[in-house]
Order: structure tokens, then sequence, then C-alpha cells
């Protein structure tokens, strides 16, 4: 058994943002200048030790890590697999954006930026940086889209009594992915006194490093927390994968474990009919978005189609490009969870284990049960990434 944290699947890219065919950075020369700017910052105080210091301070002193590794034992004794979870919904704001959030908050103070741009989907990262940006004294603007603003109201007044500036997204399907594109314009009229503060691993360079080195917290711990209980590692990890930042940062630390299969479970909606769901992976091609390659759902004309999936958080036509570059390797599985399978999984957690998910988390338990179903001897881990206080007022009216 490989025990060493270090990895030979780097988690860093290349100089041009590349990981292998995927990332890159397709950006005017003037945003390139500051993202260069942006990413030289972040390699120096990634090793910092003050920055470190502090960050490390607010991870278990404000947000409450490690967050827990549990063995849900009713769910196992059904299934018949071991199951065990780990809680990101147990942090500070209710999932595992904090974890980023904070950390670009304090490059954002580094930099001496005095506002916070940010898109959300289903509100937690949203959330994540407008308490972020109220503990740092930074202004924070949230682009949401309008039907998002709709299902995820709960989150959206916790904004707003954060401090932040909730702004509606009208255009197109008003959901995930217009929001990251009000934002990023949002951000090309503000650059020289804001950041933006991207939610998941995708973006042009050097966000998804950015936030795939905050998130690696999530499998380093878990990790370490799997060996200590079980004096063993598991036999698989899963994880929900929209933008993928969850997923990837369970995934890093078991990269060289080849013992170890990883699966990101994507969401299939309502099927397999363009514009019915959101598995890029399952479905994509090769396209640019949003400033960076990855497998994209595309149109017969070539251009980004909508995307879908009740769980807002993962409602986005693209993916990370470390999840294709893993794709492409062999390294990871994606598979699909359809909403029927998810909101199933929703309930069955809550009424089996007493703990309520988000709908994007549900899509890794839904899939983790399958599984167990197949292999009742192994040992399987979850990213149970967020909590679903968040979704309850959707899913009773969903289900009227």
């Amino acid at each position: 058994m490989n025990t060493n944290l270090q990895k030979t699947i780097n988690i860093l890219p290349d100089n041009e943002g590349f990981f292998g065919e995927y990332g890159g950075q397709f950006l005017d020369e003037k945003l390139k200048k500051e993202f260069k700017k942006i990413a030289d910052a972040f390699l120096a105080l990634k090793d910092d030790k003050d920055f470190n210091e502090e960050l490390n301070y607010l991870l278990k002193h404000y947000v409450g890590r490690p967050s827990a590794l549990y063995f849900a034992k009713n769910l196992s004794n059904k299934y018949g697999a071991r199951i065990y979870l780990k809680r990101e919904d147990l942090n500070h704001t209710g999932a595992h954006k904090i974890n980023h959030s904070l950390g670009e908050a304090l490059l954002a103070k580094r930099l001496g930026k005095k506002k916070i741009i940010a898109e959300t989907g289903a509100g937690q990262h949203g959330v994540a940086t407008a308490t972020a940006a109220a503990l740092m004294g930074l202004e924070c603007d949230v682009y949401m889209g309008e039907v998002d603003i709709q299902k995820e109201k709960p989150n959206v007044d916790k904004m707003k009594i954060l401090g932040a500036n909730v702004i509606s997204v009208k255009d197109g399907k008003k959901t995930l992915k217009e929001a990251v594109d009000a934002a990023f314009n949002a951000y090309l009229k503000e650059y020289d006194t804001a950041i933006y503060a991207i939610g998941s691993v995708v973006g042009p360079h050097p966000f998804p490093m950015i936030v795939e080195h905050f998130q690696s917290v999530i499998g380093k711990e878990a990790r370490k927390q799997f060996l200590e209980l079980t004096n063993t590692l598991p036999d698989c990890v899963i994880a929900c994968v929209g933008g993928g930042s969850n997923a990837i940062g369970l995934f890093d630390a078991f990269l060289d474990d080849k013992e170890v299969n990883i699966y990101g479970v994507e969401p299939l909606g309502k099927g397999t009919k363009t514009g019915d769901n959101a598995a890029s992976l399952t479905y994509g091609k090769n396209g640019i978005i949003h400033g960076f390659k990855c497998k994209l759902l595309q149109d017969e004309n070539g251009s980004p189609a909508n995307a879908y999936s009740i769980a807002s958080g993962l409602d986005y036509p693209g993916v990370g490009p470390k999840h294709c570059y893993l794709q492409s390797l062999g390294r990871a599985n994606y598979v699909t969870v359809s909403d029927e399978q998810a909101i199933q999984a929703f309930f069955e957690l809550s009424k089996t284990e007493g703990i309520i998910p988000a709908l994007e988390s549900s899509h890794a338990v839904a899939y983790a049960i399958e599984y167990a179903k197949q292999n009742p001897d192994k040992k399987i881990l979850v990213n149970l990434s967020g909590r679903g206080d968040k979704d309850v007022d959707f899913i009773i009216n969903y289900m009227k």
C-alpha cells in the first residue's frame, strides 16, 4: 500500500495552464497580464508560512476542519458494502465551497483588491464567498440565474444578510452558465480593483489550479482518517461532478493508489438528449468555454449547449480540465445518475442515517448505493459535499 501523500500525478498544470490538452487560457491580452499577476501571487503564497498559518487557523477554528469521516452503519447494513461519508456538509456555510472561498478572499486581500465578484448555481459558493468577504471586509457581488434564485431562496436570503449584492441574471436559460457569463463580463470592467472568485475548478488558468489547491484539503484529511479508522484504503472513492471542485479535492489524495477506483458522478438529468442533462464528460466534445478548453456539451453549431440538472450546482455545460485529463488517462471513471435516482438517494440517506444531503451530493450517494448492491464486500468513500437545507422547500414543491 502506498501511504505517501506525495503525488506523481501532479496537482499543478504546466506553465500554460494545461492538464494534458485541457485547460489553458483563452483570453484578451489585457486580462492575461492581470491573470499572470494572480497566478504569480498564488504560487508565491501557497507555500508562504504566514499565509498558510492564517488559512489553516481559519479552516480549523472558523470552518470546523477537519470535517468528520462517518461510517454510515445503517446504509451499509441495508446495501452490503461498508459506506463512509466525508462530511463536508458539516462545514460552516454547509458545503465544501468555504474551503476555496476563504483562500480566494485571503488572496484578494494580499493583492490589494477591494471587491470579490462571484457566480453561483445552488447558492453554496455564493454563501461561502459572501461569508469570506464579510470576514475579510471586502465588497461582494454574486451573480445568480433567475431560475436558481427561485429554487434556492434560503441561500439567496443568506447572501443578502451577509451583505452581498445578489444580481439576478435573466439571459438564456437563467441558470449557472449565464451566471458565469455575467460575472465574467462584470469582472472585465473591474479587474483593477476586484478579483473573480470562481466557484469551481473551471475557467481560465490559474483558477482551476487555485481552487484545486484549496480543495485538496478534503482528500488529505479523508485519506488520513480512513487509514486511522480502518487501517486500509477505500476500494473506491465517489463524488458528484458539475464543475468538479469537491471531486478533485477528494480524488487528488488517491491518484497514486492504483488499488483505489475513482468515480465522478455526472448529472444525467431527464435523459441522454442534448439539453436534458449536464453530463459533459459523458456526452461532451472538446471545446472552449469561459476561457478554457474542456469536454463541453455542444449544440449542432458547436456552441455550448443548454445544460440541465435538478441540482443547480451541477447545471453547467463544461467541466474542470483536470477531470478531462484524468478521464483521458483512464485514472478516473465518470458515470451518470438521473434526477429520479438523485431524489431517491436524497430521501434514502435522510430516512436511513438522519442526514439530509444536498441534491448535488445526492448524485454521489445514489451511485454509491448502486455500487454497494453490486459489490457488497467493498469499502466505499463518498464525499458528502453539502447539506440539503437549501433544497428542502424545492423538493417539497417538486414532489407535490
